[in-house]
């Protein structure tokens, strides 16, 4: 089953993406910090990474690059935001600006997931490299 993290500091928002993913048969999680979401994709392999660009605590970039520089670093991220300038050179795979309908993140998802493999099943044995680094 493709695996998601959802990262936003809304819970509206991610529990609405949560929901409309799993109607669609994905494994979806949430995240409400960009720290819990470091946490998190050490702990777990996931498929897919959905981050909104603007978090209190960190940058939904910082949660990128850290992917990036990690042992999986083809790991595809989808990054929204309700500024759009947060998007440009943001690293992410594709870029949706908020508000968008649930229907556009689900096709990008899909279009993702024909394109990347399933790798959650070895979740266990590869989380993300905790010594990546977080800044350039």
């Amino acid at each position: 089953m493709y695996r998601i993290l959802i990262v936003d500091d809304d819970p509206g928002i991610s529990t609405m993406m949560c929901e409309a993913l799993t109607h669609f048969g994905y494994a979806a999680e949430t995240a409400e910090s960009g720290w819990e979401a470091l946490e998190r994709l050490q702990q777990c392999v996931f498929d897919l990474v959905i981050t909104d660009m603007y978090l209190p605590d960190l940058e939904g970039a910082c949660i990128v690059r850290h992917i990036r520089r990690s042992a999986r670093p083809h790991t595809p991220v989808i990054g929204v935001s309700g500024t759009p300038w947060m998007l440009d050179g943001s690293g992410c795979d594709v870029v949706l600006t908020k508000p968008f309908p649930l229907n556009a993140l689900v096709e990008a998802v899909q279009r993702l997931e024909r394109r990347a493999p399933v790798i959650s099943p070895a979740s266990a044995a590869a989380p993300l490299d905790t010594a990546a680094p977080l800044h350039p």
